[in-house]
């Protein structure tokens, strides 16, 4: 099978899905763990994604409760009636509900700049060992890092491993600079 972004869009996929829930909680779990080996706590503001359940994408509730605990500015994303992505700050009054593509979201709140950002959790399907990931192909947050200061660090998390390339990456495709997996952290 050619390593395109459509083929492993679909691959991925299927991987994630025959995971059970109890390994992707605990895969999950691990990831997190992980995480706090990056060199990114001395920063404030975290762009985290919420999961999408029946994708069944990386829980990342772990790494929000990791976020709290240290204090950090958190903020999460909304996609606008444009298709383009904001960030809302997350507070207590936070409240999330589920878009037109089952994403949790924030309903309203306080926008947060893209420039104030200093880490991004980037979602994906798949990645390389150039850092090229695989999303679900509409360009979200390829467009959104674009609005980002040049030196934001960029991380994605998966339950597997990377493929050695992508075939078919774009120019305007915004490689990761980390993707954190429950054994390793590859950086690129």
């Amino acid at each position: 099978m050619k390593e395109t972004k459509e083929n492993l869009r679909a691959l991925f996929l299927e991987k994630r899905l025959i995971l059970s829930p109890a390994v992707r909680e605990e895969s999950s779990l691990a990831i997190a763990n992980q995480c706090l080996k990056l060199p990114i706590w001395g920063f404030e503001y975290f762009h985290l994604f919420l999961p999408i359940t029946k994708k069944a994408e990386v829980n990342t509730s772990f790494v929000l409760t990791i976020l709290q605990a240290r204090d950090k500015n958190i903020v999460l994303p909304k996609i606008t009636p444009g298709d383009s992505l904001t960030s809302i700050l997350l507070t207590d009054s936070i409240e999330i509900i589920k878009n037109k593509w089952e994403i949790p979201e924030p309903e309203r709140g306080i926008p947060i700049a893209p420039s104030m950002l200093d880490v991004v959790f980037v979602p994906l399907l798949g990645y390389d060992t150039f850092g090229n990931r695989v999303g679900y192909g509409k360009g979200f947050y390829d467009d959104f890092l674009k609005s980002c200061k040049p030196n934001i660090l960029k991380i994605g998390l998966s339950f597997f491993k990377p493929i050695r390339k992508i075939q078919g990456i774009h120019p305007e495709d915004i490689p990761l600079d980390y993707c954190v997996t429950p054994k390793e952290i590859y950086q690129f």
